[in-house]
């Protein structure tokens, strides 16, 4: 039995896009075959605007499970992965995981669009400019060939930053807007990665043939497009339905609490085991993201056992078992019990 080992940030990031996109696909064909199960995501405040989060997952084939554990605060988070061995319970790895979670985050938006955008699509419109903003535009630039990027963003400078940083690491003819109507109009792919509390993407903005991804409302007081872009949408589709269901302010308020209304969302491993792609003539189709352990654990597992193949694996100590020791009070260690 091999020890646990400690794989850094920097192991993570050796991974490329391209990596990710076919670890995650492998993933979620695995959850439409029935052997990959999400433990949905749970968090709790802790104080101070703070609060804990954990997701995880298991893969029966493969003997593997792993949960995600982090803390949300103003001053940042420190996400981290641990794998164990289903067989016999013992830990395999523990990982850094936030390189993880932003690949994990972009990997899934560019096999929606893989799927489901038109194959002549080449301008993606992103509305956001925060850390997962560029994550996204790669993934959605490794499936298809953009011959333009549009920028929204509210705040001037940090638009003009992330649009340097578009034409600098990735190559590519790139736009900033102020307004949103201008920065989506005509665009034939949409990424929303935002913290907003409203929606600003109207149903009216969006052109006919768009795909969107909506990556960035992953929890109830949080909303990025109105009810008006749901009615148009002919695939509606996402990485959880339980996590929508409980998280999505966006469903929710359309789909409400009925079983049946929910049956027009589908679980993007479904579409991605059998292969399906947009209907013709469809209107408009939407991605919505909520994060899930199975997207974590897929290149969990990949990092993972790349790291154990290579000769730079930082070995830890194996857990081991301890019994309990009780120790005696103190009339007891003075020799005054009277019993």
């Amino acid at each position: 039995m091999n020890p646990p080992i400690w794989i850094s940030e920097r192991d993570v990031e050796t991974l490329s896009m391209a990596e990710a996109t076919e670890a995650l696909r492998r993933g979620l064909l695995r959850e439409a075959d029935g052997e990959a199960i999400n433990l949905e995501k749970t968090h709790v405040g802790v104080g101070g605007g703070a609060n804990m989060h954990a997701i995880g997952a298991a893969f029966s084939g493969d003997a593997l499970c792993g949960i995600k554990a982090w803390v949300h605060t103003k001053g940042g988070a420190n996400p981290i992965e641990l794998l164990w061995d289903t067989e016999d319970g013992h830990l395999l790895a523990v990982i850094e995981a936030f390189a993880l979670g932003q690949l994990r985050t972009s990997a899934i938006a560019g096999i929606a669009t893989d799927l489901l955008a038109l194959p002549e699509a080449d301008e993606l419109a992103i509305c956001g400019a925060g850390k997962q903003a560029l994550a996204q535009v790669a993934a959605v630039a490794a499936v298809r060939g953009l011959s333009r990027v549009r920028v929204f963003g509210r705040d001037a400078d940090r638009r003009e930053k992330f649009c340097g940083r578009i034409r600098s690491e990735l190559g590519l003819r790139v736009e900033g807007f102020s307004e949103v109507e201008r920065a989506v109009a005509d665009s034939p792919i949409i990424t929303t990665v935002t913290r907003a509390v409203e929606p600003f993407l109207e149903g009216a903005m969006v052109a006919s043939g768009c795909h969107v991804n909506a990556m960035g409302a992953i929890s109830r007081e949080r909303g990025e497009f109105d009810a008006d872009l749901l009615k148009r949408c002919s695939i509606i589709t996402t990485d959880s339905v339980p996590q929508a269901r409980k998280l999505s302010s966006e469903f929710r308020a359309f789909f409400g609490d009925e079983d049946d209304a929910w049956k027009e969302v589908v679980p993007l491993s479904k579409l991605v085991g059998q292969s399906e792609s947009r209907v013709e003539n469809a209107d408009v189709t939407l991605f919505k993201s909520l994060g899930m352990g199975i997207s974590d654990l897929s290149l969990a597992r990949e990092v993972y056992d790349r790291a154990r193949a290579g000769d730079g694996a930082v070995e830890l100590p194996k857990p081991q078992p301890a019994p309990l020791r009780f120790h005696p009070t103190d009339a007891e260690a003075n020799g005054n019990d009277e019993s």
